[in-house]
């Protein structure tokens, strides 16, 4: 189960009454990862207004020792309204997440690169990377990607289509839902 449940201080993409709620733990330089990625871009394409996907930060250190840092990047550049984009890009170029390379994501974003910089420098998002974290150790997670669909822990396969089929079933469940529901 999931804790805690999604509120307004996750990081949200989709609409707000979506039928479903994906939840990824993840880690911007793990590998699984970055392949599940164009696969959750996929299932919301496919699925559209039914799902809203929340990314939650889960990075493993020991293994991916840049995660941490690409965590806070992401972070910072959510603090001037742009983490899906910093989100995508850097599961786009897993293999260059040094401290240059993050500079030069937020220039491309158009981000104020100074102020991305100095919340960096300052550690001012690692309570948040931190509090992600630890949320996941809470909701069982032990390694990335974990899914949650509707607060319930995915254990199925990302890669053939399941996590898509789980997604669609709960929206046409909740669907039926709604329209056998007596008027009031």
């Amino acid at each position: 189960m999931l804790i805690p449940p999604v509120s307004e201080t996750d990081h949200i993409r989709g609409a707000a009454d979506a039928l479903v709620t994906l939840v990824e733990y993840g880690d911007f330089e793990c590998p699984h990862c970055g392949r599940a990625h164009v696969f959750v871009l996929d299932a919301l394409e496919r699925l559209g207004d039914d799902v809203r996907f929340v990314f939650r930060h889960f990075p493993l250190a020991q293994a991916h020792p840049h995660a941490p840092y690409a965590a806070e990047a992401a972070e910072a550049a959510g603090e001037q309204g742009q983490f899906w984009p910093m989100h995508d890009v850097l599961f786009e170029n897993q293999d260059a997440l040094e401290s240059d390379d993050l500079v030069a994501y937020a220039d491309e974003l158009e981000l104020d690169v100074k102020r991305f910089v100095d919340q960096l420098e300052a550690g001012i998002h690692q309570a948040k990377v931190r509090a992600d974290f630890r949320s996941g150790v809470r909701s069982g997670v032990n390694g990335t990607p974990t899914f949650f669909v509707d607060g319930q822990r995915f254990d199925g396969s990302w890669a053939d289509g399941d996590l898509v089929l789980a997604l669609a079933s709960v929206a046409r469940g909740k669907q039926r839902e709604v329209s056998t529901s007596p008027a009031r």
